[in-house]
């Protein structure tokens, strides 16, 4: 059997490639434009092409010039559905971007299908936000991967943390999942979604066992049938719904000359703000209390708390060596990336599903 190959968009520094590093997955390419990330794509993986700007791919898939992957991956940017960004939504470009990636995932489809392959099978990541938008932002992406012509309605009127939609064709899941679950001292809620055809169960991948201690209803479109239905999960995942991870316990940070033992310590940012948990020695944003000191976490600590290898940042930058890269793009790269355990876990579910 071949490998399953995929390709990602909004890249950053491919927390996706080094959680999938020893699974049975291929890369195919990359599409990012920031600067330092770029560069950070150029040192670990040169022989995978970055093909920077999402927003050229679609016809650079249907001319042929690019290849279309078994699976589609993308964190599009989040700050449009964070509180930090204003929570402008799809008003903000940024927020388009969503609407690129179904483009592209429709280019990727029009090709397989010419050749008789299934439809690639999609991993898209966001921040909790993206659910209680004003506009409806992520009902809109829903229908829009379903290629239904109106957003879809949550049936309570907010879309909950985790999901599944089904149309005659299409399968679509979600959920929120934690970092702080798989092994790694930070607390990060993301939204994890899988779309694919039907028949290829991509729901569990982010399910275990689906329909256990579950609530599902059904819900329709406001003013309009539709062929998709919604079944929508009312209750509260624990951290045993996701099984075979490492329990929560705190870990062990390495800051220069000392090791620092810390609780849960809160998201990491792109910068050097954030809010902390009650412990007398935590991670607080960006930044360690030790009461009553406080300093700045190091940049591998930081690196540690996504799950990256250590120093997987500090790459030549600017003409400069390693040892001279600086911290402060080292950190934004860090802080807009993906925690690496959670995503080793959905890469070794898509393998067995």
């Amino acid at each position: 059997m071949r490998r399953l190959t995929y390709a990602s968009v909004c890249s950053g520094i491919e927390a996706v490639s080094v959680a999938w590093k020893d699974l049975d997955l291929k890369p195919l390419w990359f599409s990012e434009i920031e600067p330092f990330p770029c560069a950070v794509l150029a040192h670990h993986y040169p022989n995978i092409p970055n093909y920077g700007d999402m927003t050229t791919l679609p016809e650079r898939i249907l001319s042929g010039e690019i290849e279309a992957p078994d699976i589609l991956v993308g964190g599009t940017p989040c700050q449009a559905f964070s509180v930090a960004g204003l929570r402008k939504s799809l008003d903000d470009e940024r927020g388009n971007l969503t609407l690129v990636f179904v483009r592209i995932l429709n280019a990727i489809n029009t090709i397989r299908r010419r050749y008789g392959l299934p439809d690639a099978v999609v991993l898209w990541e966001n921040v909790p936000g993206v659910l209680s938008t004003r506009d409806n932002a992520f009902g809109c992406f829903l229908a829009a991967l379903l290629g239904e012509s109106k957003e879809l309605v949550p049936t309570r009127g907010r879309w909950t943390g985790a999901g599944i939609v089904r149309s005659a064709q299409r399968e679509i899941a979600w959920r929120i999942l934690d970092a702080q679950y798989f092994g790694i001292p930070q607390r990060r809620r993301r939204v994890f979604l899988v779309a694919g055809n039907r028949d290829r169960r991509v729901a569990q991948i982010l399910f275990e066992q689906p329909g256990e201690s579950r609530n599902f209803e059904q819900g329709r479109k406001k003013e309009e049938e539709t062929t998709a239905f919604i079944e929508s999960s009312f209750g509260t995942y624990r951290k045993s719904d996701v099984g075979g991870t490492v329990k929560r316990t705190g870990g062990a940070l390495s800051g220069g000359s000392e090791t620092l033992v810390v609780n849960i310590g809160a998201t990491l940012s792109t910068g050097f703000g954030g809010r902390g948990v009650d412990s007398d020695q935590i991670c607080n944003g960006n930044c360690v209390i030790n009461y009553p000191k406080v300093r700045k976490l190091t940049p591998i600590e930081c690196e540690r708390l996504q799950g990256f290898p250590d120093n997987y940042t500090r790459i030549p930058w600017r003409n400069k060596p390693a040892e001279q890269c600086p911290d402060t793009p080292r950190y934004m790269a860090i802080g807009n990336s993906m925690a690496v355990p959670v995503m080793r876990w959905i890469g070794s579910r898509v393998c067995e599903v």
